[in-house]
């Protein structure tokens, strides 16, 4: 549960709130927290000055690509398996540059989760398969309108903002 007197960074629909964003500059990618442990990750993918979004089946919402981290799987080696299964996007672990540790409250209960994030380019883009949990990719440049329209989750607009800010970016 989050704490009442708590503010968000950023809300966004689904009931999605990022509580805290700590950049990789302040504190590693091997960091562990004991109260959030590192549970997801969210890959911003980048080609020609432009970010890959999904629509998520489930949430019907454009968001990051990314998703929850196997046991015994490290956050870089989820990020390389996520991107892949959701868009066929392919990086290796090395092509990942970590951008820095999310805390995030989740849903009606609002259950806390931390994140990792990575950032890539994709010098050649691979043709979208739709599948399960996504039915389509758009590479954006901004705050246009998406295709179809739909939802857009705003906490992971402002992460990408935060990505685009970074200084390889």
């Amino acid at each position: 549960m989050t704490d009442s007197r708590e503010v968000p960074l950023v809300t966004g629909p689904r009931r999605m709130a990022l509580l805290s964003f700590i950049d990789a500059g302040e504190l590693p990618e091997c960091a562990r927290f004991e109260d959030t442990p590192t549970g997801y990750v969210l890959i911003v993918l980048w080609h020609e000055g432009r970010v890959l979004m999904v629509y998520e089946r489930e949430r019907e919402c454009w968001e990051l690509p990314g998703g929850g981290i196997e046991p015994q799987e490290s956050p870089r080696a989820a990020a390389v398996r996520e991107l892949r299964e959701e868009t066929g996007q392919r990086v290796t672990e090395d092509e990942l540059r970590f951008v820095g540790h999310t805390r995030t409250a989740i849903g009606a209960a609002q259950r806390v989760l931390g994140g990792a994030v990575f950032t890539a380019e994709a010098r050649e883009p691979r043709p979208f398969t739709a599948n399960d949990e996504v039915s389509a990719v758009h590479w954006r440049t901004g705050a246009e309108p998406l295709p179809g329209g739909g939802l857009v989750q705003t906490v992971d607009e402002y992460i990408v903002e935060l990505c685009r800010q970074a200084p390889s970016h």
